[in-house]
């Protein structure tokens, strides 16, 4: 397939997202091992990664991509913010992507299948590590509107999504902001922008991505889904309910993602607020979920 403007632009953000949040995760364990530990900074990176993992899995993912609920402007525009503060892509890029991958979902044309790449045990490390990352260099985007037409149609969605880089800046900007805030000191300005920020995106991004490899290769199978979908129990909390990702396969369109009471779901139980709050409507749960449990 022929090279787009598109095929570039992603590329570019790939390298520039991975590699420097790569560095400013290896800065920051640097900066702590000179500085000391300090609860401001984990405080920091715990806040913004709550933020932006919920603005991923509840946002990007269960709202934007699988339309799972109904929100108003001020829900959008916070989860689609929030979102993208994560650096993970533009709204319309990571849903068009997670659109072809239900669509296509360990077949050919799933963008992101840890399937293996040739034989032994090399051709499964390699298929992997492309699941987990290496599709994101190779990316062919391809007639990715008409995964999208109907956010294209949303004015409100393509405002935030053009402004996508001020919105990662943001991200940056308000954990160093807050870490000066608090003490007044550089050095903890510094330490929110490197934990709260940068270390932040590079830990939210290898979950995300975690759930795109390892859960199509290792876990439970409760459902016989098409693909290879499965759950991962020890990822559930970090991901915020993400791992539960073979229930996700089963019923895409569902807000929650937790089938049994034990199943930890801190997305779906945002949402369940959300709706008991009124601000946000016609939430997708499952059978045997009631609203706010």
């Amino acid at each position: 397939m022929r090279r787009t403007a598109d095929d570039t632009a992603t590329g570019a953000w790939a390298w520039a997202t991975v590699s420097g949040s790569t560095l400013g995760f290896l800065a920051a364990l640097a900066f702590t091992a000179v500085y000391g530990f300090s609860w401001i900074h984990f405080g920091l990176f715990a806040v913004m990664y709550a933020i932006t993992s919920l603005g991923v899995e509840g946002g990007l993912h269960r709202y934007f991509a699988h339309r799972s609920f109904v929100a108003g402007p001020a829900v959008t525009l916070t989860l689609g913010v929030a979102g993208s503060m994560a650096a993970q892509g533009p709204i319309l890029f990571w849903v068009s992507v997670h659109r072809k991958h239900h669509a296509f979902a360990d077949r050919d044309g799933d963008p992101h299948s840890p399937r293996p790449l040739g034989p032994g045990l090399g051709g499964r490390l390699r298929g992997l590590w492309h699941g987990h990352v290496g599709w994101l260099f190779t990316l062919r985007r391809g007639a990715w509107r008409k995964l999208v037409t109907d956010l294209l149609k949303d004015r409100q969605v393509l405002i935030v999504d053009r402004y996508y880089g001020w919105w990662v800046l943001l991200g940056l900007v308000l954990p160093a902001l807050a870490g000066w805030a608090l003490t007044g000191r550089p050095v903890d300005a510094l330490g929110g922008l490197l934990w709260g920020g940068l270390a932040r995106i590079f830990v939210l991004d290898h979950v995300t991505w975690a759930v795109n490899s390892l859960g199509h290769t290792v876990g439970s199978r409760p459902h016989p889904t098409r693909d290879a979908s499965h759950n991962i129990a020890p990822l559930a909390p970090i991901s915020v309910g993400g791992s539960w990702h073979n229930n996700h396969h089963a019923q895409p369109s569902l807000a929650h993602n937790r089938q049994r009471f034990w199943q930890l779901d801190p997305t779906g139980a945002v949402i369940s607020l959300l709706d008991r709050a009124g601000l946000v409507s016609q939430v997708r749960y499952p059978p045997q979920t009631r609203k706010g449990g």
